[in-house]
């Protein structure tokens, strides 16, 4: 570490003196005070580690004068402070960390180096799933059947808490990895030997955008690139586009911070920020606390933003002191945010920005989003006609043949399409926001004394993103009403959010199967994907935590609810959901009241320490993971066999041929499922021929430290479809134009051949979660490249890690426009380091030849390096191993 620029100087905050990189050294020749937040704490990144090889004088000089209307075309390197991970894609770098200490080994290095350098903090929160539900001892039936399901995976993560050093790990049943990491992980300021910093962090989950929102510059990306960061790698990225929100106004009565995200998220989906910074800045900051900003930095992938920041203002000290930070710290999170011209008043200057978009709070209207993407928001009062409207949709492809008269639960009626079967207040995206938790109690409170309740058929659930979540609706006197309607606590985790909402009751999902159904589910999280929630349920709207409880009471989506009753009283009339919906005041006045640092510091106390499952895992310690080749959740992957110091260089791709043809929005749930393993598909065979019993398949996202079962279920969802195998959904594809088969066993074929394969997309191919293994999988099922009209910006980069070319269509064409139905066999020319376009002919089985040419995605020398090394976890160990 250099300082070319004499940037350091000296803080002195209570009885202590600390150093800092300070920005405004820099003020006189480069005016850094007119950068927007984001940029200077990327600016003081690059101070603190220009070493005249990855950062050098030039490139600070370059970042530091840059022009956000005109930016260069230069990348720059990020250092995050920390990495956190949760427990789906925490597994598989964790293994990933232990195959390395093997192979390091092999390569005749020290196993004990293979070590995180800097903060690593496992949350796990996947595993749990909604199993039971109803009832207060669902909490605990649940905790126990993840304990029970997940093991081996827990014993692993024990022996990772052990054996490597920096490493911690938040035990189950605790909270949402990013609800712990605002509430009590997040440090706003690092502190190091005396040397103060912005605190920021890479997360292996796209959410990890939602520290944004207490001023943290971090977000999601792919375990492979979380481990690079993990063992000291810089991670290169051009200097991003910055979008300014100017935000004005107040949200009007009856608004909620879920109206306002929905809206956000639908109209920075439309102006496209995807690979842009999103910063947040105006006079309407002073009118949203630190919890609406959680809630709309969180949803920033959904967006297609890398971030969605705010700046550091009291409202951010207030959300510190409230959930429990020392004084000491909040005092030198205000003392550096001031010094480093990062603190932000209602007076600060309005910083440049390369587009400037307005925000008006008081326009924002009740709405969801729906049915199956989280961009398509839709108002209150017109779901019913947008419900009606797929419906219809669907009837073309399944026609219903309901309604179904079912007996559940000792109850018979009738079960008709549009039905709400789920009804989740889930995800940190809305249980971080005691606005509008409280507003849902107090919505279930008045609803319990009219006389309502949930519909029979409801599998109702209340999975809080933290501890404290619970201790604060008792004290509200709240959890009893929410109680009366079914949402009784079921999980701390992810829950329904993520498609761990378990199975619905036999009587309901076979009328749904019987029937061909098209039923809902209505949930408090960010995500909304065909096939996510639940495989029976094709119609998913994401909605706050009151209109989650007002579409259980009310059990369909085909209602207007703005003009409708909700359902009838104890008196029996009519009741509508204006007589039961809270005022601002009511829910204001109860969050003050309730909601206190108190609460906090007692749920965050002992949080490392774990129940008592937890504690009696017992592990014995050894510098190696003792691997057990008959465990069907932990292996040791594949990717270090035969590797040697010499990496392999970049290779030509020829003769290669399809394994699919995929259309736009092809999300890594299509690619990699986290949800249930079917029992006919490679995948299950696999468990069944390992001696799995069918109740213990679990989920894939539970076997991510397993590559023999995630390559099995790679691009493996129901409801992906590929073209090559026209009017068959699912993983499917067809081996040289022969009958469809499973997508892993047409791959293996190809294989045995030595065929190279590609992947053929539209666009937006692989948005949503930053899960791994949509590239892992794809490598290990031997694709070579995926070209396609556009990339998610974290999958783009998981590719490359993985040592896939990305490449893009480019003049507007596409696999449909240039005619390629995944018959041809593909020849890419001019593939070498540095290469930004390829000549492409694909040549067809009559003997024509299409030729066009394709963008290479790979963006940086860097990232040219890992490829040429086979990837970026090779890339690593040979420079560990010199």
């Amino acid at each position: 570490m250099s300082d070319s620029f004499k940037a350091k100087s000296s803080l002195t905050v209570g009885a202590k003196t600390y150093t800092f990189f300070d920005l405004t050294k820099l003020e006189a020749q480069y005016k850094v005070s007119r950068l927007p937040y984001s940029y200077k704490v990327l600016l003081e990144n690059l101070l603190r580690h220009e070493d005249g090889l990855n950062t050098t004088a030039d490139t600070i000089k370059t970042f530091a004068s840059a022009d956000l209307k005109k930016l260069p075309a230069k990348d720059i390197d990020f250092t995050p402070a920390r990495v956190i991970l949760q427990d789906f894609t925490g597994v598989p770098c964790v293994v990933d960390l232990a195959a390395m200490r093997d192979a390091i080994k092999t390569l005749g290095g020290d196993a004990t180096k293979v070590n995180p350098l800097c903060p690593v903090e496992l949350v796990i929160d996947h595993s749990v799933m909604i199993d039971h539900y109803g009832s207060k001892a669902a909490l605990d039936l649940n905790a126990k059947v993840e304990f029970e399901r997940n093991a081996e995976r827990y014993t692993f993560l024990r022996w990772g808490q052990e054996a490597l050093k920096n490493f911690k790990a938040v035990p189950p049943d605790t909270g949402i990895v990013h609800q712990v990491n605002i509430e009590y992980l997040a440090r706003v300021v690092f502190e190091k030997d005396g040397l103060l910093y912005p605190d920021s962090c890479f997360g292996t989950d796209s959410h990890t955008t939602m520290v944004n929102g207490i001023g943290v510059l971090g977000w999601g990306v792919g375990g492979i690139e979380a481990e690079a960061a993990m063992l000291g790698q810089p991670s290169s990225m051009l200097m991003p586009e910055v979008i300014g929100v100017r935000v004005s106004g107040k949200l009007a009565e009856g608004a909620t911070a879920t109206d306002l995200v929905l809206t956000v998220t639908e109209t920075l989906r439309k102006r496209g920020v995807v690979e842009k910074f999103v910063e947040f800045f105006g006079p309407g900051l002073a009118n949203l606390s630190a919890s609406d900003r959680n809630t709309i930095a969180n949803m920033g992938p959904e967006y297609g933003a890398t971030c969605g920041i705010f700046p550091i203002d009291e409202e951010t000290l207030n959300y510190l002191r409230l959930t429990g930070r020392a004084e000491d710290d909040i005092a030198k999170v205000k003392a550096y945010a001031q010094a480093q011209g990062m603190w932000w008043t209602i007076d600060t200057p309005e910083a440049e920005y390369t587009d400037v978009l307005h925000l008006d709070l008081a326009t924002i209207k009740p709405s969801l989003a729906g049915p199956k993407r989280p961009q398509d928001r839709v108002l209150l009062s017109d779901v019913k006609a947008n419900y009606r409207k797929a419906f219809e949709a669907e009837q073309k492809a399944r026609p219903s043949k309901g309604p179904a008269t079912v007996t559940d639960n000792g109850k018979t009626f009738a079960l008709k399409d549009g039905a709400v079967m789920i009804a989740a207040i889930t995800s940190c995206t809305n249980t971080s926001n005691p606005s509008v938790l409280i507003g849902a109690g107090l919505l279930a409170k008045k609803a319990r004394a009219l006389g309502l309740t949930a519909q029979p058929w409801v599998k109702t659930s209340l999975a809080p993103g933290s501890l404290a979540v619970t201790e604060y609706l008792k004290k509200a006197g709240l959890i009893e009403d929410l109680e009366a309607l079914g949402f009784y606590v079921t999980a701390y985790g992810c829950t329904t959010c993520i498609g761990n909402s378990g199975p619905l009751n036999e009587p309901l999902g076979k009328a749904i199967t019987d029937n061909t159904l098209s039923v809902s589910a209505v949930l408090s999280g960010n995500r909304n994907f065909e096939g996510r929630v639940h495989q029976d349920v094709r119609m998913n709207y994401l909605a706050s935590p009151p209109l989650v409880v007002a579409y259980a009471i009310a059990g369909n989506t085909d209602i207007d609810l703005t003009t409708e009753p909700i359902g009838q009283g104890k008196d029996g009339k009519d009741v509508f959901l204006k007589d039961i919906w809270p005022t601002n005041k009511e829910i204001s006045d109860l969050v003050a009241k309730a909601v206190t640092a108190d609460l906090f510091k007692a749920s965050y106390a002992d949080v490392l320490k774990g129940d008592a499952r937890w504690q009696s895992i017992k592990v014995a310690k050894s510098d190696s993971y003792p691997w057990d080749s008959k465990s069907t959740y932990i292996q040791n992957p594949p990717y270090f066999v035969g590797m040697t110091m010499t990496p392999p260089g970049i290779k030509p791709i020829v003769g290669a041929r399809a394994l699919a043809v995929l259309g736009d929005s092809i999300t890594t749930d299509h690619i990699s499922p986290a949800g249930d393993i079917k029992k006919d598909g490679p995948a299950g065979k696999y468990l069944e021929e390992h001696g799995v019993k069918r109740a213990d398949f679990n989920s894939f996202g539970s076997r991510r430290g397993n590559h023999e079962i995630m390559m099995r279920g790679t691009f493996a969802n129901t409801r992906i479809k590929n073209t090559m195998t026209p009017g068959v959904e699912g993983g499917v594809s067809s081996y040289k134009g022969g009958p469809a088969e499973a997508i892993y066993d047409v791959a293996m074929k190809h294989q045995a051949d030595g065929t190279p394969l590609v992947v053929l997309a539209g666009k937006e191919y692989g948005t949503g979660s930053s899960r791994d293994w949509a590239a892992k999988g794809t490598i290990l099922l031997g694709v070579k490249a995926v070209i396609s009209e556009s990339f998610e910006r974290i999958h783009r980069a998981n590719l490359v890690g993985m040592g896939v070319l990305p490449l893009n269509f480019v003049n507007g064409e596409s696999a449909v426009s240039l005619g390629l139905d995944g018959t041809e066999l593909f020849d890419f020319a001019g593939l070498k380091a540095g290469a930004t376009e390829l000549d492409v002919t694909a040549k067809k089985s009559d003997g024509t030849v299409k030729a066009f040419k394709v963008k290479v995605r790979i963006n940086t020398p860097k990232e040219w390096d890992y490829y040429a090394h086979g990837g970026v976890l090779q890339y690593m160990l040979r420079q560990m191993a010199a």
